[in-house]
């Protein structure tokens, strides 16, 4: 396979000075994955600071409501800072201590990829610039306060539709201006190569993890491993381990949100066509003249229209199943876990466990099923709260 490439997906489409400056990332990433000092850093960092491994916890109250297949959730929403997010901002930011960088350039959509970075960058003395889009920065006013907190400086971008789309954009713009002191960190699996190899490899974690965990649970692999894609880092992270265990079953789910048209979903990999975008090449949302769509979604993080490269591969060569949810399945999903279980999920997050909860219904007693809780939703909670008909959702 090509440099860079999953498939005809991925690469770097960018100036040949930032190239220049992206293949010394590379090559400084290709060494640190193999140093045996850095690697015991960041497992240090993952266990003490950002409370690694996180745990595997079988949902014996919704199970028992549903029916059918067992349900486990990977709990991610269990890491410092709320969410999966984390796993390669440290990865990221110590890459860039490596590179004798002194500030981190970075967007955010729902908020807990800024809050990461922003935490990251405090613990290790780096400045921090976070990219926002005006309409995310409403709904995700909690996270945004956390942010400013940490020290970060936030950027509000008002152009386009003032949201994740935008925040890339703003943010890519940024760091062209100022790569000799910075380093980007994408809060995707998304972007010129290579940060799409590693964010994966940093996320990869929690997949390895869920081996163990399961195996030890039950002795063999999960049927079904569900997760949420936006960008599709927590699901790529949760997906990697287990591409060669051919009996898995991997499941991506997009967000349907209001419906099939252009502009009221982000269901890149159903709806998507091939072209290239923000720096990589991969399916990404077009309206009817060729030109990149907005893109919706009740969940901030998910409301992006590209989407991966190595996902766009995986649903090319039909190891990986992509199917969507829309907004009400999402609620629905939301309030019920939080009723049985006790456990509050993000809205991200509850696009996989609405879809885990339709197939459980359907399949014996003997399966299983497990969910990457991949943040937890105390971001979400004025927002949902604010939502016309809330009191018909909580049923």
């Amino acid at each position: 396979m090509k440099k860079g490439y999953f498939g005809i997906y991925g690469g770097s489409f960018v100036s040949s000075e930032i190239q220049q400056e992206l293949d010394i990332v590379e090559k400084e990433y290709l060494k640190i994955k193999k140093d045996k000092d850095f690697i015991k850093e960041l497992n240090n960092l993952r266990r003490d600071f950002q409370g690694r491994p996180t745990p595997l916890y079988f949902c014996k109250n919704l199970t028992e409501k549903i029916g059918g297949a067992k349900i486990y959730l990977k709990r991610e929403d269990l890491n410092h800072t709320g969410a999966h997010k984390i796993n390669h901002a440290i990865g990221e930011c110590l890459l860039a201590k490596r590179l004798g960088k002194t500030k981190i350039i970075a967007e955010t959509g729902a908020g807990q990829h800024g809050v990461s970075i922003a935490t990251a960058c405090t613990m290790l003395g780096l400045k921090c610039e976070i990219h926002m889009g005006v309409v995310d920065i409403e709904k995700q006013r909690a996270n945004v306060e956390k942010m400013k907190m940490l020290g970060a400086k936030i950027i509000e971008c008002s152009q386009g539709d003032g949201t994740l789309k935008d925040a890339v954009d703003s943010a890519l713009l940024s760091y062209y201006k100022q790569y000799k002191t910075s380093l980007y960190c994408i809060g995707s699996v998304v972007g010129p190569h290579p940060f799409p190899t590693m964010v994966r490899d940093f996320q990869s974690v929690i997949g390895k993890e869920t081996k163990k965990q399961f195996k030890k649970a039950e002795n063999k692999n999960p049927d079904y491993i569900v997760a949420c894609v936006g960008g599709g880092s927590n699901a790529i992270g949760i997906f990697y381990p287990f591409i060669k265990e051919k009996e898995v079953k991997l499941i991506g789910v997009e967000a349907l949100g209001r419906g099939e048209n252009i502009g009221d979903n982000s269901c890149t990999i159903k709806f998507g066509e091939v072209g290239v975008y923000q720096g990589f090449k991969s399916k990404v949302l077009k309206d009817k003249n060729g030109n990149i769509s907005d893109a919706y979604s009740i969940a901030s993080g998910l409301d992006y229209p590209g989407v991966g490269p190595e996902h766009a591969y995986l649903d090319e060569i039909k190891r990986v199943k992509y199917e969507a949810v829309g907004d009400a399945e999402v609620l629905n999903a939301f309030y019920m876990l939080t009723k049985e279980e006790g456990i509050i999920p993000a809205l991200e997050s509850s696009h996989a466990l609405a879809y885990a909860i339709k197939i459980a219904k359907t399949l014996d007693k003997e399966k299983s099923i497990v969910v990457n809780l991949s943040g937890r939703g105390d971001k979400d909670i004025d927002f949902i709260l604010s939502l016309k008909g809330e009191n018909k959702n909580e049923k």
